[in-house]
């Protein structure tokens, strides 16, 4: 197979995690085309370009394959300019790069009143442990009858910036531990990158018992859940939150915007400044996206060290 059928598995596998744009390192996906195009392992003609659903009907019967490999058949240099933590294991501790509220770019923002709003029986719990005990008897929605441990969460009560994924996944209904396993370790890693360990943070996740084999969270689900989430920002008051993945993105921000154009901002989640990026679970599957992650949590360093805050 050629190299732009290669570029076109890849493309597929992004769609279907409900991209609709991406970043190939450095390069624009014109900017691929054009240089598979010149390097005459392709031709690209000058109809207009499949869509992306047309692109996964042509590689729906194909295997995926890393789409540096195409490139690099074509005689693109993709390896050139990688970031040198792009393993998130830092040799340094980074500065602390103060910078005003002003420099950074506003996203969306959701505001008391305009969420979910916390039942009362929630809203009286006065600490993590006792959401904890809370959410370990919770039969608010459905999910408890399935699941084997709730996962309330863990980490510093008094922590200045909280992490949250979307729900617990087989290891951590096993644990009631939320990111264990290789996606956990990974994250370790990426907190080091930013001179943060595990115990410094607080991690949690949408929704607080897995849903069965792993499928997405329903909204009703969401709906359930969420007054724990809410009330656990309260009590900690973090001052910054880094949504990983899309589905967390999207539920925080009550936003169906794809996560590649949620990415960059300074969002804000009930006055608490909310940033962006991949989960560590796609992480794993695609290595490429460590470059970009890498770029969103120095972010959120960044806003952590100014103290931006309403």
């Amino acid at each position: 197979m050629n190299a732009r059928g290669l570029l076109r598995r890849y493309l597929e596998q992004r769609r279907e995690l409900g991209e609709t744009e991406l970043v190939l390192d450095s390069l624009e996906v014109d900017e691929v085309m054009r240089l598979l195009g010149a390097a005459g392992r392709t031709q690209i003609s000058a109809k207009p370009q499949p869509s992306l659903r047309q692109l996964a009907e042509e590689v729906a019967d194909q295997d995926l394959t890393d789409w540096r490999d195409s490139l690099r058949q074509a005689g693109v240099n993709v390896d050139a300019g990688s970031s040198p933590r792009q393993d998130f294991a830092p040799t340094s501790t980074p500065s602390a790069e103060s910078a005003p509220e002003m420099a950074f770019k506003k996203g969306i923002v959701i505001a008391s009143g305009e969420a979910e709003l916390i039942p009362s029986a929630i809203d009286k719990l006065d600490s993590l442990d006792e959401i904890a005990k809370k959410v370990h008897k919770c039969t608010r929605c459905p999910l408890y009858e399935t699941a084997t441990k709730g996962v309330p969460g863990e980490g510093n009560p008094k922590a200045k910036l909280v992490c949250v994924g979307e729900a617990p996944g087989a290891k951590e209904d096993e644990t009631g531990r939320p990111f264990v396993g290789q996606a956990g370790q990974l994250l370790n890693k990426i907190l080091a990158a930013i001179d943060l360990n595990r115990e410094d943070v607080f991690i949690c996740n949408v929704l607080k018992h897995r849903p069965p084999g792993n499928r997405n969270p329903r909204p009703e689900e969401v709906e359930a859940c969420s007054p724990y989430l809410l009330r656990q920002l309260e009590l900690i008051k973090p001052k910054v939150i880094v949504a990983f993945g899309t589905f967390a993105a999207q539920t925080l921000l009550n936003t169906k915007t794809p996560l590649g154009q949620l990415r960059g901002l300074m969002h804000r989640y009930h006055g608490i400044p909310l940033v962006v990026t991949y989960h560590p679970a796609a992480l794993l599957r695609n290595p490429a996206w460590k470059r970009p992650t890498w770029e969103d949590v120095k972010f959120a360093r960044r806003i952590l060290d100014s103290g931006a805050r309403a």
